[in-house]
C-alpha cells in the first residue's frame, strides 16, 4: 500500500487522458439524474482506460457507503459499506490522500467487502472526494492486466475526475438540502392554522367556562409542562394548542400537527419518528417524523388516546428522555419539543381496562384542559354564530340575515357536533338562504339534522290512543301541512315522502285547507 502525492496531476495529460475528461465533463453536465450521469462517468473509465470495479463511496455519519457503481449488485453494493481508516476506502477518505495497493491478493487493506472477485485484477487506487478541506467520499477503480496506464497516470486522471464528481455531489446535495427544507416548511405551512391564532383571536366565548380555560392557557403557556386538552369532538382544542403555543417563548418556532386517529397503526411510528430509507416497503427515501419537525417548537396530537401499544412505549421514551431513533434506524435523535395532546376518550377507563399506560397517561395529565361542550356555554353559541355568519358571508360573498326566531332556535340545539358542526351549519344557511332572512319555517329545510325533539316538542303532538293506522296517517298530513303554512312541498319534506304522495294523500282524506 502506497499514499501518493496530489501534485502528480500537475504532469501533462494524454491526449486519451484529455478526451475521457471531455467526454465525462460532457456526461455530468448534461446530465439531471446524477447517480445515472455518474454510472455513465465510469463506463467511459472502464471503456476508455480499462479501469474496472469503478465505484463511489459517499461519507456520512462516519460511513462509507456505495452511491454508484457499474459492476456490483444490489447486494453487493449494500456490502461494501466501511467505516474512516478501514481497508483501502477507509484510509483514503480519513487521509485525504490518493491510495493505491499494488497487489489486491495479498495486501490485507484491500478487504473486499463486496465479496466480487476477478483474478484479472491486480491493483487497486483509491481517491477521496474533497470540497474544500472536507472529504464527502472516495472514488475507486481496479487496474486489470490489460489497463494501459499505470499507477501515478491512474492517480492522475483519477484526481482529476473525483474533483468533477465531488463538486457534482456536493451541488446535488446542497439541492437536495434546499428542497427538502422546502417540502418541510411547505409541510409546516400545510399544517398551520387556516387562521392566525393570537392570543384567545380564534377562541371566541365569553362564558364563565371558557373564561376558566383562558386563565389556564395564560398561566402555563410560558412553561414547558406537557399539556392534555380533553372534551368532545369539536370543541376546539386544536385552537386551544394553537393558543398555548402563540403565548410560549417558542412562538416563532414550528407548531407541528398529528391527529393520530387518522394514521394506520403501522404507518403512526413512521410519521411520529420518522423512518430510514429502505425501513420497510415503500420507504424510498429517510424522512423526519413529526418530532424532528417540531424540534425547538410545539407538537400537537390529537387523539392520542387511540396511539397502539408500541407507539406508547416509544412516546413515553420521548417524554421521559427527549430522545429517539426513527423507524429502521439506529442513531439517537435528541428533540427539545412541548407536547400538547388532545383526546375525546375516557383515558381513565383505558387505563383499568388495559389499553392505554398508566405511566404515559400521568405523563400526558400534567395540567389538564376541559373544553366545555357547546351545549353548556350559554350566550357563547350567539357570538359564534355571528363570527362563522360574517366569515361565510365573506367566502361566499353573499349577504344573509338570521332572524331572531331563527336565532332562538340554534341557540336551543344541543350541538352534538359542537362548534365544528355550528361551523357547518352556518355555512350551509350562506350557501342555502336568502336576503330575506333565515326564519323559523326555513330551518326545517335548510336545517334537517334540527328536525330533533327540541323543535318537535313546540309543533302539534298527534295522539295515538286508540287510533287506526289510516287515522295516525290522516292526522300526521294534517300536522305537517298546519305546521308549514298548507305548503305541501315543505310538509312533504318534513314526513319524508314525496310531493306526489303528499298529494294522493291529500285527495284520499279529502283534507282541506281549514284544518
Amino acid at each position: 500500500m502506497a499514499l501518493m502525492d496530489k501534485s502528480a496531476c500537475a504532469d501533462c495529460l494524454t491526449l486519451k487522458e484529455l478526451t475521457t475528461l471531455y467526454d465525462i465533463a460532457s456526461v455530468i453536465s448534461n446530465h439531471y439524474d446524477l447517480e445515472t450521469s455518474l454510472e455513465k462517468s465510469m463506463k467511459i473509465l472502464k471503456n476508455t482506460l480499462n479501469l474496472t470495479n469503478c465505484t463511489i463511496h459517499l461519507l456520512e455519519e462516519e460511513k462509507l457507503e456505495v452511491f454508484a457503481s457499474i459492476e456490483l449488485s444490489s447486494i453487493q453494493k449494500k456490502l461494501a459499506t466501511y467505516k474512516l481508516g478501514e481497508g483501502v476506502t477507509g484510509v483514503a477518505a480519513q487521509s485525504k490522500e490518493p491510495v493505491v495497493v499494488e497487489n489486491i491478493h495479498n495486501d490485507s487493506l484491500f478487504l473486499n467487502k463486496s465479496g466480487k472477485r476477478d483474478f484479472n485484477n491486480m491493483s487497486y487506487v483509491a481517491v477521496p472526494l474533497m470540497i474544500e478541506d472536507q472529504t464527502i467520499g472516495v472514488l475507486g477503480a481496479t487496474l486489470t492486466k490489460t489497463t494501459e496506464i499505470g499507477f501515478e497516470d491512474c492517480v492522475r486522471i483519477l484526481t482529476i475526475v473525483s474533483s468533477i464528481f465531488a463538486h457534482s455531489i456536493y451541488s446535488f446535495q446542497l439541492n437536495n438540502n434546499e428542497k427538502e427544507r422546502l417540502k418541510e416548511l411547505k409541510l409546516y405551512y400545510k399544517m398551520e392554522w387556516d387562521a392566525k391564532v393570537h392570543n384567545f383571536g380564534d377562541i371566541i366565548g365569553d362564558s364563565p367556562k371558557m373564561q376558566q380555560v383562558f386563565q389556564v392557557i395564560q398561566r402555563i403557556a410560558q412553561s414547558d409542562v406537557t399539556v392534555l386538552v380533553r372534551g368532545e369532538t369539536g370543541t376546539g382544542k386544536e385552537l386551544v394548542a394553537a393558543a398555548i403555543h402563540k403565548r410560549s417563548k417558542r412562538k416563532e418556532e414550528p407548531f407541528i400537527k398529528l391527529n393520530c386517529a387518522a394514521i394506520t397503526d403501522t404507518l403512526l411510528e413512521s410519521e411520529l419518528f420518522g423512518h430510514e430509507k429502505g425501513a420497510f416497503t415503500d420507504a424510498r427515501e429517510t424522512r423526519k417524523g413529526r418530532f424532528e419537525l417540531a424540534d425547538g417548537g410545539t407538537l400537537f396530537l390529537d387523539e392520542i388516546g387511540d396511539i397502539s401499544a408500541s407507539a406508547q412505549v416509544k412516546l413515553l421514551r420521548v417524554l421521559q428522555e427527549r430522545e429517539f431513533e426513527r423507524v429502521g434506524g439506529s442513531k439517537t435523535i435528541k428533540v427539545n419539543v412541548r407536547l400538547v395532546a388532545a383526546t375525546n376518550r375516557n383515558l381513565e377507563q383505558m387505563v383499568k381496562e388495559g389499553e392505554f399506560r398508566e405511566d404515559l397517561y400521568y405523563r400526558l395529565n400534567v395540567i389538564p384542559i376541559d373544553l366545555p361542550p357547546l351545549r353548556e356555554r350559554g350566550d357563547d353559541i350567539r357570538q359564534l354564530v355571528e363570527f362563522f355568519l360574517e366569515k361565510s358571508i365573506k367566502n361566499h360573498k353573499k349577504v344573509v340575515k338570521i332572524t331572531e326566531e331563527a336565532m332562538e332556535i340554534l341557540s336551543s340545539y344541543p350541538w352534538p357536533g359542537n362548534v365544528r358542526e355550528l361551523e357547518n351549519t352556518l355555512e350551509r344557511i350562506v350557501l342555502m338562504g336568502s336576503e330575506d332572512g333565515i326564519t323559523k319555517m326555513d330551518m326545517l329545510l335548510l336545517l334537517p339534522a334540527l328536525n330533533d325533539d327540541k323543535l318537535k316538542k313546540e309543533y302539534k303532538a298527534i295522539p295515538m290512543e286508540n287510533k287506526t293506522l289510516e287515522e295516525i296517517e290522516q292526522e300526521a298530513i294534517e300536522t305537517a301541512l298546519a305546521n308549514n303554512n298548507f305548503n305541501q312541498s315543505h310538509a312533504a319534506i318534513e314526513l319524508g315522502i314525496s310531493l306526489r304522495q303528499i298529494s294522493y294523500k291529500i285527495k284520499k282524506y279529502g283534507i282541506t285547507n281549514e284544518i
